[in-house]
């Protein structure tokens, strides 16, 4: 049975979905949903994609669609997500899975009610860096002292990755901080119990706060220690530096380095080198044996219970 896809989102994110999906067996997009029509109809003239709008609800009417992934603005993620659990499509959304406790809390409820599949975007949990590292505490072989994390951008206009302008405002707490919050207790297998944060001055045009520091702690012990910037001018996206009881590792995406800068091979970590790939053969493999997905909702859900509660220190 092939599954079909309706794409939301067809910016630099959904456009990294599309060229994995392109090497994934038994799945097929079929429809692209995205703001601007004409923008749309080029990328899915490029992916052969036959139906195009600039509204979700006519994808969710198609019968022939089993499946959506989001890669819209975060603060369309939790109503666009619940509309597609209501339609009885499975569901992957980008992360971050909601902009506040309530919408998590609302998607994880109706996913329960529903029985289908509903993930979240979380792609460090499959980038193959961090299965390498996962696979040796899985193993026994190490475990995490402290994880020191770096999440760097030069934002100072409203821009994607791609440099073009956003219709909506990017976030560090909700957004950026999600993917380590998520990771840190996932790594550890261990609830955090502490967390702390502090950020910079509010930026006057786009009402967020371009620097934040996030101190973690996990109930086995770990710390994590997460840096923010939107004010970085160097290298931009997330570094990650474990630091453990028998070794020392480095990791930038998908690729892996010792504490000493030695190149470690990941390419047999998994069947492809590319996390949101590897991503995406997650949820359709679990749609297809009927499971519950590695980072879905339910499973991410602490991580924005966490975020909550480091919203509401920054507040007071």
């Amino acid at each position: 049975m092939t599954i079909k896809v309706a794409l939301a989102g067809a910016g630099a994110f959904g456009i990294k979905h599309l060229d994995g999906i392109k090497n994934i067996d038994g799945v097929e997009v079929v429809s692209l949903i995205s703001r601007d029509l004409e923008k749309t109809k080029e990328v899915a003239d490029k992916y052969g994609i036959q139906h195009v709008t600039t509204d979700l609800a006519d994808s969710l009417a198609l019968k022939e669609v089993d499946a959506v992934i989001l890669c819209t603005p975060t603060q369309m993620h939790a109503e666009q997500t619940l509309a597609c659990l209501k339609a009885g499509k499975h569901v992957q959304v980008e992360i971050p899975l909601a902009d506040s406790l309530k919408g998590a809390e609302d998607v994880v409820a109706l996913q329960k009610q529903t029985g289908l599949v509903a993930m979240c975007g979380h792609t460090r949990r499959f980038n193959p860096s961090h299965q390498y590292v996962h696979n040796k505490i899985q193993a026994g072989e190490f475990n995490i002292q402290q994880m020191d994390v770096q999440t760097y951008f030069f934002r100072r206009t409203n821009t994607n990755a791609l440099g073009q302008a956003r219709s909506w405002t990017d976030h560090l707490l909700w957004h950026h901080a999600a993917h380590t919050v998520d990771l840190f207790a996932y790594q550890c297998n261990s609830p955090i119990v502490m967390a702390n944060a502090i950020q910079g001055p509010i930026h006057p045009v786009l009402g967020i706060a371009m620097d934040m520091s996030i101190q973690l702690k996990a109930a086995n012990g770990a710390i994590c220690t997460l840096s923010l910037s939107f004010n970085n001018d160097g290298p931009l996206g997330t570094f990650f530096r474990y630091i453990g009881d028998t070794a020392t590792y480095l990791a930038r995406y998908d690729d892996l380095f010792t504490g000493k800068e030695e190149k470690i091979d990941v390419s047999q970590v998994a069947v492809s080198m590319n996390g949101i790939e590897l991503q995406d053969r997650e949820f359709f493999a679990a749609i297809q044996e009927g499971r519950e997905p590695n980072s879905s909702v339910g499973k991410v859900f602490n991580c924005y219970q966490v975020l909550h509660n480091l919203e509401q220190q920054l507040k007071g």
